[in-house]
């Protein structure tokens, strides 16, 4: 008896741990996020130029001065901070910037955007009080460009690269940053 009794509860343990485990797993796939993880690759002036980052959706919202406010750090999409990663040295709006990982935020504005690349890699992309991760002793270049209106509405965030840099695009508004 007592040995049915020590094999029913180690089957139901042995069931727990792989119920727990299914449960976490599903947790951790990111593709199931509301803001699901992208890449965007390619290569600007002989350098490969990733952006890793999590994609969130319009879904019926006032992006630019609302959900995203105008004038303060934006982690530059959802959940962990995007990454930004060129493989060679490259020169991003006339300002160097050597090769390597950083994270990637952003001050939009109405009228102009500042660019910031952090040396600090691998954080969530704010904290408890929803201030960002951006630490500004970590940036290692900070430049300003124009956003323009885009071509067609985007429902998701998405950074596209070519010959002549990287742009965000959202909503309707596309964010452009040359590289050289």
């Amino acid at each position: 008896m007592k040995k049915i009794m020590v094999s029913k509860g180690l089957v139901l343990a042995l069931l727990g741990v792989f119920i727990s485990s299914l449960v976490l797993a599903q947790a951790e796939d990111k593709s199931k996020r509301p803001s699901p993880p992208a890449t965007a690759t390619g290569t600007v002036a002989g350098a490969t130029v990733t952006v890793d980052y999590s994609s969130p959706a319009v879904k019926g919202r006032k992006i630019w001065g609302g959900l995203v406010p105008y004038g303060e750090v934006w982690r530059t999409g959802a959940n962990e901070a995007t990454i930004f990663e060129t493989d060679k040295d490259i020169v991003v709006e006339g300002k160097n910037l050597p090769a390597g990982k950083y994270s990637l935020y952003t001050i939009p504005g109405e009228k102009e955007w500042v660019i910031i690349f952090n040396s600090k890699t691998g954080q969530w992309g704010v904290k408890n009080d929803e201030s960002t991760t951006e630490e500004p002793a970590s940036d290692v270049l900070r430049v300003t460009v124009k956003p323009v209106k885009s071509a067609s509405f985007n429902e998701r965030m998405k950074f596209v690269i070519d010959n002549n840099g990287f742009a965000l695009d959202w909503e309707n508004l596309e964010v452009p940053v040359s590289i050289k």
